[in-house]
């Protein structure tokens, strides 16, 4: 029977593309009947020969109502599909894919980590290592351990939304994490900053659409550390369906971050090269993110959200250049005329007018402090969400005094008053 979104399954290959050797797959059914069990973290099967059938699957040990199960995750095009087994219909699944669908597996438990690879004629090559005695102990100082059978529960960890010791496909991919789950060493910021973004996303996931895609434009994605990011905690671990695209100026890294998500089966997931102030094509979004945009680029992308209705808008901006040339304010001129001050000054007054003109526009507005130690200790975070209704402006006449005490004209201003 099959099912769609979130539903049950049952795969039947119309195309079996070989069949695995005898004496091979007699070898690899006593390996993975070795491994499913507690001690099991993630098993990921990959290198699809049909993607219309499935781009992949991931199983993990979970435990419900206190008794051990194992969780199937099967990703075909934008779907999601789950299904529950014992431990030995588990088996009997595993191998079917290995044998018709898939040409890889990558296996880490807390013993061991394997990789079994299915060639053209059919022979298998399973590769193994033994975990450190540290790491199969228990990984890395600071997890924090659920639980249940194996600390297996569905209970995430309290101070990650991504746990350290559980490998997650792009941050393997990206080095932030190595293939048995541990954050390599200097990528530790990054991962702190990763799961501090997707809490601010979490803390807004009521305001988006469950009833279709959800639309996400990532304005300045960059190397895209927190765009995957965003995609894996809305897809993978919500199960939302979702659309996202990244843009940024360089090609170089967009080929890179393209050739990522399409190797990892990231369906709902693209990259596009251009500049966010003459960026077209969108008639609406329903969430628009701007992270370390540089200076007046915060401003287009605030824009653009505004214009397409967005629900959601966060934004980290990043080198206010624009209104440190302008100031000029006779009462502050003896705090105005050290550089570092002014500078600081400049940027956070910047901040602090796009936000009022969020305001305007009829979005509930926050200035965040968003933790990321790659670009400065402390950095703050828009985070806007539109009001059910639209607000009355009632900061009009003070913001426009402050702005008249400053003598500063900010981008923004006029990229909203002159919308239609």
């Amino acid at each position: 029977m099959r099912g769609s979104g979130r539903g049950q399954f049952d795969i039947r290959y119309c195309h079996i593309v070989l069949r695995v050797k005898g004496a091979d797959m007699e070898e690899l059914r006593a390996f993975f009947s070795g491994v499913l069990n507690q001690d099991l973290i993630q098993i990921v099967a990959s290198n699809t020969r049909d993607a219309q059938q499935a781009s992949k699957v991931k199983i993990r040990p979970v435990a419900i109502r206190g008794q051990l199960v194992f969780q199937e995750t099967l990703y075909r095009g934008a779907q999601v599909f789950h299904r529950n087994c014992t431990g030995e219909e588990m088996l009997e699944r595993l191998l079917g894919h290995m044998e018709g669908l898939f040409r890889q597996a990558q296996v880490v438990s807390r013993q061991e980590e394997a990789t079994v690879l299915v060639g053209k004629k059919g022979s298998v090559s399973l590769k193994r290592r033994r975990r450190a005695d540290r790491e199969a102990a228990g990984g890395p100082e600071g997890i924090e351990r659920n639980e249940g059978i194996g600390g297996m529960a569905h209970d995430r960890s309290r101070q990650y939304i991504l746990q350290e010791g559980r490998p997650v496909d792009f941050l393997v991919e990206l080095g932030v994490q190595l293939p048995d789950g541990r954050v390599a060493k200097t990528k530790y910021d990054k991962f702190r900053q990763i799961n501090r973004y997707l809490e601010f996303i979490e803390d807004i996931l009521d305001k988006l659409p469950v009833d279709r895609t959800i639309r996400i434009i990532d304005f300045g994605c960059g190397k895209s550390y927190l765009t995957f990011a965003m995609y894996y905690y809305l897809h993978e671990m919500k199960h939302r369906a979702v659309r996202v695209t990244g843009l940024d100026l360089k090609a170089d890294v967009i080929r890179h971050c393209d050739e990522l998500a399409r190797r990892l089966g990231y369906e709902g997931l693209d990259f596009k090269e251009g500049d966010i102030s003459s960026f077209r094509g969108e008639e609406q979004a329903d969430m628009v993110v701007s992270l370390h945009a540089c200076d007046k680029a915060t401003d287009y992308a605030l824009e653009k959200a505004v214009k397409w209705g967005a629900a959601v808008i966060m934004a980290v901006p990043c080198c206010q250049h624009e209104l440190n040339g302008q100031m000029r304010c006779d009462e502050l001129k003896a705090v105005l005329k050290y550089g570092l001050i002014r500078e600081r000054i400049a940027a956070l007054v910047t901040d602090a007018l796009r936000a009022n003109l969020l305001e305007q526009q009829g979005y509930d507005t926050q200035i965040l402090e968003f933790i990321d130690m790659e670009h400065t200790p402390k950095n703050l975070m828009i985070r806007a969400v539109r009001s059910r209704r639209m607000r009355p402006v009632q900061n009009g006449g003070s913001l426009d005094r402050a702005m008249e005490l400053l003598q500063v004209d900010p981008t923004l201003k006029h990229l909203l008053q002159d919308r239609p």
